[in-house]
Formats: structure tokens, C-alpha cells, sequence
């Protein structure tokens, strides 16, 4: 195809709007250009970015010009969504319109991510104007939301296709109020009398479990006049839960009344654990419980017990039934004892943690340090003596927290177990011959990554096991290195530690750890714990960029730099590492150089760490036992992941550290 017939064709369909017919020109001339290769589109991302600009201002002329030299560009798709997506509404609302130009797109593009997400949005400008037989024709069940699904069934419904109705019940059947499109799919199931008591009870108790009460009162409406008896019951429960002790109508011999009993006791145990458990023993031999639900509760009565201080009563409890000994409620009393620093509890919990529980690392530490405790004090306790030594030995072989932590205690170095995957470089390459990791990497190249994200997980999504490793050095290789340590955890493979602990960035972490005075390892490590070195990252918190700012920290970390940003700048990797840099900074003076606090108040705030340590006061602990007892599971990982970290960061860049400094290994706290 010749660039003359390129223009002369361009210029037909400027008449009707669309691009779509020269597209289908320049895609059939594809088998006789070369394969895709990065060399051959860098001189083509400019002309893209040029052609998408005269395209969203209207430029047919310069257009007219730019377009041919795509012929072969991964992203020529984008220019053909970029110019037909404004029109579907348009085209949908008039049953003559030519629609040519969305089949020809979809057929050539059904496979793909921009494909997929221009057939659910045609599909729902279809719905918006009630064209049913197309919502039919359109809509597939694989490239769906529950939107579209609603619209399907309607679109059955409506050409009397009556046994869509059997698809209703489970998107009736929910926790939540569904949006309003599936109304009529809803009114109709329901006309037919399809509502059961038995599903209408099910998604009552869904939504009491959820707190949408008023949802569920709704639904109570919807009952024969036993189970909305029942309901009544179940809801003043919930707004009363101190009825549970002796409200007469829980001894009814209802097979719902069990249940409506457990949520009663929740409910009570959120402010009077000892009370529910009360409640609980005393219907014990009223009604048969299901046995998962009667464990789950008992579970969740213990639970509160401990935090509301009812320490003996909760361990009586749990010590007398061996269902209950979960890792999560001995490990609380565990680290209770920790914090209480009783070793001889320890020893009598840790008997306790379930069997796979206690062959983890976690409790296998904790089992040889209390062996170690309980050897100094002279307490008998039936273990071989040298048990502590063997369990640190077998630890320190280890590349973890508590692996460094038993290398350290044994004074050993530090297993730094390193094993590049397997990757043959012509399996690397030929990713680039899938459509959506060729135009995800030219997306990442002129700076588009969120739609080069959509385009790598359309991709990634479909790939072998093979494929994913292989993707792991192919995102490397970019500079993209969230993907590639997310393609190592989704294969299982641990030990690339090039892939796993990228030295990103590290010109500004090495400028911010002079300026500030930390350690760059400690810096990067800190990075990739918040981010994964995602430079435009936003946790649902708020929090921003690679360090994980808070706006208002930033802002605050700013000033005292004499610096002024918004929320925008907080995702400028030389800004966000500067600042993070330094609030990390401020925080290890605050905490006195120990690495393991000001770590804790990077993730779950200073203030939070002062009143921990106000806590431990007056029996302060060891370093290693205050990381365990840190109150939020959130920030002990945190603690841990950014020591254990840098001594990998450190070996990445050629050096060593030590994993706890001598002044932290001999701090308490």
C-alpha cells in the first residue's frame, strides 16, 4: 500500500467522520511490513503523539499527513478508539446509523483490551437507548459487568426469552444494593414469585452481617409472615444486643433462631465479651449450632475478651478447648507473654500453635529464644538444652527477618541465597510478539502507564507460567520494576533478587542519603516496601508516589524545606524520595537513631509509637521482642521487611550491613 493511497483513502473517510476505513488499509498491509521492533517504533512514538494531539484538536489536514507513517504502529488502535468512542452514544441513539465502523473495530480487535473496553461501552450506549436485539447480539458473557449482565437479561426479557430469569437469584442474592439497571430484571424475577422464603432469608442475613439494615428491612418486606417474624427478631438483636441474655422469643425452636442467637452474641461481645460469653454458655443445650459457626463465634468472643483486658477469662477459655487454638488467638496470648516477658507462658503457648503454625519461622524463632530465656533463668523444661542452638542454625540459613535475626545471634553471616531466574533471552523477546505487551511497552514509553498497566494485565493475564517469568526480565529491562517484582511473586520464585530488589532510582536516593544522612540502602528499602518503586502510586489511604507521602506530610516535610507542592508533585520521583528522605530522617533523631522505631512511625505514625513505648515503660523489652508485640500486624511486617531489606539492598549494591546495629541489639524498649 502506497502512502498516496493512504491519503486519498484518509481523505474519503474524513467526509464521514471517522478514521476506522483507513485503519483497516493500514492493518491489512501489516503482513508485508517487518515484525514489531523497539528500534523501529522509537521514531515512530513522536509522530504517534503528534497525530493523537491533531486528532483531539480537529487538524484533518496534519493528520491527513501523520497517519501513513503508522502503517505498522502498535498504538495505531488508540487513534481509531480516540475517534470513535465520542460517537457511540450518537450512533446508538439512531437505528439508521452506519454502525460498520464499531463491527469492524471489534472484529479487529476482539482480543484485546481496548477491544473488550469499547464493546462493554457500545454495549451500554445500546441499553441507554433500549435497542434490545443489539444488546443481545453485542453482549458477551466473558467481556462483562454486572451492569451489562442486568442489560442481557433485560434485552432476554423483553424478547420473551423468560428463562434468563433463572440467572437473577445470584445477582439478587447479595450483600449490597445493586445498581439501579438491574431494577427491572429484579421486578420481573419477582412478579414471577421466583423469590423463595429460604433466598430471601439468605440475602436478609447477608445484609445484616454487611450493616445495610435498611436494605434489610426492605427485604424483611419481602417474607411470608414466619421468616418476617423471624427478622423482626434478628434486627432487634442487632439494635439490642443485651437481649440476647433473656429475651424469650431466642428459646422458639426456629431453625433460624440459632443463627439470630451468634449475631446477638457478637454484637453484645463488641462491648461485653464476658457477658456474651454468658449468653453464649447458656443456649448452649437450647439449640443445635452449626458447629463452624458456633467455633467462629466462640473465636470471635475470645478475641474481645483479650482486648478489653479480660486476659484470665480468655485463656481459660481457650486453653480448655482445642478448637480454639488458632495461630491468631495464641499468638496473641504469646505475645502477651512476650510483652510480660513470663517465659514459662511462653513456653506453655507455643506447645499450643497449631502444627504447621509452629514449624514457621516466626514461632520457631520465638520457641528457641524462649528456650534461651528459660536456660539463663535455670527453669526445667524438658527440651534438649542445645534446642535453641539448632533452631538458629537452621534459621540463619534463611534470607529473612528472622533468618538475619538467628545469623545475628549465632554470629554467623548472612545466607544471601541468590538465584537469577532462568530466562532464555529469545523468550524475553518474543513476548513483544503479543499485541498487548507491544503496545503496552510503547504506551510506557511516551509516559501513558496506566493504559500501559491495562494493556500488560490484559496480557499477563493469558500467559503461560513460562511467559509470566519471562515478563518478570522483559519489565526489568524497562525500568518498570513494579512488574517485575510482581511477575517473581506470581510465578513463586523468590531468589532473582535482581528482579525481586531493583536498584531503581538509586542517583536520587544516593543525593537524598547524603543531604539527610541515612543510609541509601535504608532508603531504598523503604521505597520498595511502600511502593515497589510504582512512582505514581495512590493507596486508598491517600498516600502518594514511591515513599508513600501523606498530602499533608508532604506538604508539612515541604515547608521545612523551603519547598512548596501540591498532590501532582508528591508523584515526582526527585520530589517524593527528597521529602520521604527527609520525614525519615526527622524520625530516626526523634527515635535516636533505631532504625526498627523510626520504621514503625513511618507506617502507623510517631505519635502511635510514643504511646507503645509509653506502654513498655516500665518493663522494657528487647528489639527483637518489641517489633513482635507492635499492636498493628500492618506495621510488625513493615518493621521487619524494611531491616530485612536493607541487608539485602546492601548486597545488591555490592556491600554489607549489619542487620541490627550493636546500640539496637543491646536497646530496650
Amino acid at each position: 500500500m502506497t502512502r498516496t493511497t493512504l491519503r486519498s483513502t484518509w481523505r474519503r473517510y474524513l467526509h464521514t467522520g471517522t478514521i476506522l476505513g483507513t485503519a483497516v488499509m493500514l492493518c491489512s498491509a501489516l503482513t508485508a511490513l517487518p515484525v514489531y521492533s523497539q528500534e523501529h517504533s522509537s521514531s515512530q512514538r513522536e509522530v504517534y503523539v503528534q497525530a493523537r494531539e491533531a486528532l483531539s484538536r480537529g487538524r484533518t489536514t496534519e493528520l491527513e499527513t501523520l497517519l501513513p507513517q503508522l502503517a505498522d504502529y502498535p498504538l495505531l488502535p488508540y487513534l481509531e478508539y480516540q475517534q470513535l468512542q465520542p460517537r457511540l452514544q450518537r450512533l446508538a441513539a439512531s437505528a439508521q446509523a452506519d454502525t460498520s465502523a464499531v463491527d469492524d473495530f471489534l472484529n479487529r480487535h476482539r482480543d484485546s483490551w481496548l477491544g473488550d473496553r469499547l464493546e462493554r461501552e457500545w454495549v451500554a450506549a445500546l441499553a441507554a437507548q433500549s435497542r434490545w436485539a443489539d444488546v443481545r447480539r453485542y453482549h458477551r458473557p466473558e467481556n462483562t459487568t454486572t451492569v451489562l449482565t442486568c442489560h442481557a437479561l433485560h434485552a432476554a426479557l423483553n424478547e420473551g426469552d423468560h428463562a434468563a430469569l433463572d440467572a437473577v437469584e445470584p445477582l439478587w442474592n447479595v450483600s449490597f444494593s445493586q445498581a439501579n439497571e438491574c431494577d427491572p430484571v429484579f421486578e420481573a424475577w419477582l412478579a414471577q414469585d421466583l423469590l423463595t422464603p429460604a433466598i430471601a432469608w439468605d440475602r436478609f442475613s447477608k445484609l445484616i452481617q454487611a450493616r445495610q439494615l435498611n436494605l434489610a428491612r426492605y427485604v424483611s418486606r419481602l417474607m411470608p409472615e414466619r421468616e418476617r417474624i423471624l427478622a423482626e427478631l434478628y434486627l432487634r438483636m442487632d439494635a439490642q444486643p443485651e437481649r440476647v441474655q433473656n429475651d424469650a422469643a431466642l428459646l422458639r425452636k426456629e431453625p433460624e433462631v440459632p443463627q439470630i442467637i451468634l449475631h446477638g452474641v457478637r454484637r453484645l461481645a463488641t462491648t461485653d465479651a464476658q457477658r456474651a460469653l454468658s449468653a453464649l454458655d447458656r443456649y448452649r443445650d437450647e439449640h443445635t449450632f452449626d458447629r463452624q459457626q458456633w467455633q467462629s463465634t466462640r473465636q470471635f468472643v475470645a478475641q474481645r475478651l483479650q482486648l478489653q483486658g479480660f486476659v484470665a477469662d480468655a485463656e481459660a477459655l481457650v486453653e480448655a478447648d482445642p478448637d480454639l487454638h488458632t495461630e491468631t488467638l495464641v499468638g496473641w496470648f504469646l505475645r502477651d507473654a512476650l510483652r510480660q516477658q513470663d517465659w514459662q507462658r511462653m513456653f506453655s503457648w507455643l506447645q499450643r500453635l497449631p502444627p504447621d503454625a509452629r514449624q514457621s519461622e516466626r514461632w520457631r524463632y520465638w520457641q528457641a529464644r524462649t528456650l534461651e530465656e528459660l536456660d539463663a533463668a535455670g527453669v526445667d523444661h524438658n527440651e534438649s538444652r542445645d534446642q535453641a542452638e539448632t533452631i538458629y542454625l537452621e534459621l540463619a540459613a534463611l534470607r529473612s527477618f528472622y533468618g538475619f535475626m538467628s545469623a545475628d545471634r549465632m554470629g554467623l553471616p548472612y545466607e544471601l541465597v541468590d538465584r537469577p531466574v532462568p530466562v532464555n533471552d529469545n523468550d524475553v523477546m518474543a513476548l513483544y510478539e503479543i499485541p498487548s505487551i507491544a503496545r503496552a511497552y510503547e504506551l510506557y514509553m511516551i509516559g501513558e502507564e496506566v493504559a500501559a498497566r491495562n494493556e500488560w494485565q490484559y496480557a499477563t493475564n493469558r500467559m503461560t507460567q513460562e511467559q509470566i517469568i519471562s515478563s518478570g526480565r522483559l519489565a526489568d529491562s524497562w525500568g518498570w520494576h513494579r512488574n517485575g517484582i510482581q511477575a517473581m511473586i506470581r510465578a513463586g520464585y523468590w531468589d532473582d533478587l535482581q528482579l525481586r530488589f531493583p536498584l531503581a532510582y538509586t542517583d536520587l536516593f544516593a543525593a537524598s542519603a547524603n543531604e539527610y544522612n541515612v543510609p541509601l540502602e535504608l532508603l531504598m528499602s523503604v521505597a520498595r516496601q511502600e511502593s515497589a518503586f510504582m512512582h505514581d502510586v495512590r493507596s486508598g489511604a491517600g498516600a502518594l508516589g514511591l515513599m508513600q507521602l501523606m498530602p499533608a506530610t508532604g506538604r508539612e516535610t515541604a515547608q521545612a524545606l523551603g519547598m512548596r507542592v501540591n498532590n501532582q508533585d508528591l508523584l515526582d520521583p526527585a520530589i517524593n524520595i527528597r521529602l520521604g528522605s527527609h520525614y525519615f530522617h526527622r524520625l530516626l533523631q526523634d527515635f535516636d537513631g533505631n532504625r526498627a522505631l523510626a520504621a514503625a512511625a513511618y507506617n502507623a505514625g510517631p505519635n502511635r509509637v510514643r504511646q507503645w513505648l509509653r506502654q513498655t515503660g516500665a518493663n522494657p523489652l528487647a528489639l527483637d521482642a518489641w517489633i513482635e508485640t507492635i499492636p498493628f500486624a500492618e506495621t510488625r511486617t513493615y518493621v521487619q521487611n524494611v531491616l530485612a531489606f536493607q541487608v539485602i539492598y546492601a548486597y545488591r549494591r555490592g556491600e554489607s550491613v549489619s542487620f541490627l546495629t550493636s546500640a539496637e541489639a543491646a536497646s530496650r524498649w
